[in-house]
């Protein structure tokens, strides 16, 4: 079963061409491949983001609060209407990522945002994340607002699954046809010869990893694939 309650710090970084095969060579020394990546391939991750009719969830994230919460509907791939996808609610308090999510039918999943009544099946569904994507949906009123996508290759490091390091790249997003069967296209969110790398662990950074990061010079960075976006398309309808 896949995990459906995570609780981590995530520390981003931003890598050139140069600096990205560099740290790869570590990683595969460190590190164990997500099964998904064959043969070092990165598979494809497409979100939906829901926001109330103001943008209120993304212009309060913006604001760096203490507290920031987010709804996002998530797929491996382009899915049809009955591919199992996962519905997610990302919180964060005081640097702490607390992201909990279900598996659960892509069109009961359409059914539910919108009409805020659980589906009528709920065999391989969390009950308790369901609960509380119920709650989320009763105290806003949402809308299906971005598809954002990436391809990532993911690892793992080698007894120590709590340790997971991401790189993402070709990020790309469109505001029409908002829906995740619609296809995998949109407009590149950065420049494609970078690559966003995200350390994800609840504890400590491993020597290794904390002696090649200084090595390579790289220095952490606050990013948002959505604020990001959102400041974008703010700058072009203003």
């Amino acid at each position: 079963m896949a995990k459906e309650v995570f609780n981590r710090f995530e520390h981003k970084y931003f890598l050139d061409q140069k600096t990205y095969e560099r740290v790869l060579c570590q990683m595969d020394r460190h590190m164990e491949l997500d099964a998904y990546n064959i043969e070092h391939k990165p598979y494809t991750i497409a979100n939906i983001y829901y926001d109330t009719a103001d943008d209120y969830l993304i212009r309060t994230s913006l604001s760096s609060p203490v507290y920031r919460e987010k709804l996002r509907l998530r797929a491996y791939g382009v899915p049809k209407m009955d591919t199992t996808v996962f519905l997610e609610i990302k919180k964060k308090y005081n640097g702490l990522v607390n992201k909990r999510r279900t598996a659960i039918c892509l069109e009961d999943a359409y059914r539910f945002i919108q009409s805020g009544k659980s589906p009528d099946c709920t065999e391989g569904i969390n009950l308790q994340v369901l609960h509380e994507l119920s709650y989320f949906l009763a105290h806003y009123t949402l809308f299906p607002k971005l598809y954002l996508a990436y391809d990532r290759i993911a690892y793992f490091e080698k007894g120590n699954p709590d340790l997971r390091i991401s790189f993402d790249q070709n990020i790309r997003s469109r505001r029409t046809e908002v829906s995740l069967e619609k296809g995998d296209y949109g407009t590149p969110l950065m420049d494609e010869k970078l690559y966003l790398m995200e350390v994800k662990t609840s504890l400590a950074k491993p020597l290794w990893l904390t002696h090649l990061l200084a090595d390579i010079g790289v220095f952490r960075t606050s990013f948002s694939k959505y604020g990001t976006e959102f400041k974008q398309y703010q700058r072009a309808i203003s």
